[in-house]
């Protein structure tokens, strides 16, 4: 099935190439039986995927079950999704199954799975994990066949952070994540939307549908939304029942629209925010590769000293022993951290000039050499005995056992 007939079947309204994309991402993984994690603002149509996958999937004659998991209190999330024995708590007349048992062969929709427990989030791992879960106040374990799709509107890394969600879970349940834009970002779908609302309205309460003029029109579609989907579909119920005049003037709309989230130009605010995240990420690369040449001066000035004072490469002692351990301890490990900002990067620019990948590369096998040569004449001196060696360097046993390892010092 392709993304339109897709969107003519489940009611999907809109021609935006990232809601195209969210749904051939629900199309192609509907055939398996992969973990799926929507995310999304509140009101942007979560709901609508889990639905298609269900029913583009083997499973779609069994049962589909969507359960809202910030609408179940607390203590009786458990027996909800998993069923409790007779007794098992107050109230607890009768047995009765869970979801995870009555959707068996079919697929379970958790919406706002981040509202969950920790307790019950445990739960829902090993069902993930193994297919196995008990009921409340039983010990025997029950297998259960169901695909799990669950949606969040918040942000499951800050609230792992915050110790509210865990790890492991986020993981296994992000195996296929389809993120689902805000309106705002789907510019092009707003007057879709309105016209599709609007002539429902109208059909439904037996009235002329409502129009915009074109000083409406632009206001409506720099509006930020914050509500979504949902809100625009209020917004227009309310025009389409209270005003009496049917074509809708930009005065008349801003009675229904929150002063506090108007934008005439939205798409220049994006453009600047998106400008000044480049802005700082270049300033941020500026200064990393500034401290990486600094380093790398550093480590020449050492050599140079070293390779040109006999006394102090013999004996490495006195007050150059701090600058050796500097050397080998504290620029690698800057080194390192900044290493990690030039993955996949050919060439990087500081102040115009290209650093070539080609020359950092040739720099730091010199200094390798030298720090194995030194490494050596430090063992011979001690006779192999690390402990020794390492206070000879100025560095500790652990560093020098590392670099011994790294290097393949025999």
């Amino acid at each position: 099935m392709d993304i339109q007939s897709i969107k003519q079947r489940f009611g999907i309204i809109g021609n935006s190439p990232f809601l195209n994309q969210a749904i051939d991402v629900a199309r192609q993984v509907a055939p398996t039986d992969i973990t799926v994690l929507i995310s999304g603002e509140s009101g942007t149509g979560k709901e609508v995927f889990p639905k298609i996958i269900h029913q583009l999937s083997a499973r779609k004659h069994g049962a589909y079950i969507a359960v809202n998991c910030g609408a179940i209190p607390e203590g009786t999330i458990d027996s909800e999704l998993f069923g409790h024995e007779k007794g098992a708590f107050t109230g607890a007349h009768d047995s009765r199954k869970g979801y995870f048992e009555v959707a068996n062969g079919g697929s379970i929709f958790l919406d706002e799975v981040a509202e969950l427990p920790l307790s019950t989030q445990v739960r829902l791992l090993r069902v993930l994990e193994s297919g196995e879960f008990m009921k409340v106040g039983s010990s025997k374990v029950i297998k259960t066949n169901v695909r799990v799709v669950a949606a969040t509107n918040v942000n499951i890394i800050q609230a792992i952070n915050d110790g509210k969600f865990r790890q492991d879970l986020y993981y296994r349940l992000n195996t296929v994540p389809i993120h689902i834009i805000p309106l705002r970002e789907r510019k092009e779908d707003i007057l879709l939307l309105f016209r599709k609302f609007a002539s429902d309205f109208a059909e439904k309460y037996r009235m002329p549908t409502i129009q915009f003029d074109e000083e409406a029109k632009r206001l409506f579609q720099n509006y930020r939304w914050p509500g979504n989907v949902r809100q625009l579909k209020n917004i227009t119920e309310q025009i389409s029942i209270i005003e009496k005049t049917r074509e809708i003037n930009e005065s008349t709309l801003r009675n229904y629209l929150p002063s506090g989230q108007l934008s005439e130009l939205p798409v220049l605010y994006k453009k600047e925010e998106k400008d000044k995240e480049i802005s700082e990420r270049d300033i941020l690369y500026k200064v990393l590769f500034d401290m990486k040449k600094d380093i790398i001066d550093l480590k020449k000035v050492v050599v140079d000293i070293l390779q040109n004072n006999k006394d102090v490469s013999e004996n490495i002692k006195g007050d150059n022993t701090q600058i050796i351990k500097q050397f080998y301890e504290d620029s690698d490990n800057i080194k390192n951290n900044i290493n990690k900002f030039e993955i996949q990067q050919n060439y990087d620019e500081v102040d115009n000039e290209p650093i070539q990948q080609s020359e950092v590369m040739d720099e730091n096998l010199s200094l390798q050499k030298t720090e194995i040569d030194f490494i050596i004449k430090a063992l011979e001196r001690h006779n192999g005995k690390r402990k020794d060696a390492a206070k000879d360097l100025g560095i500790s046993e652990r560093t020098l056992y590392r670099k011994i390892k790294e290097y393949n010092i025999n």
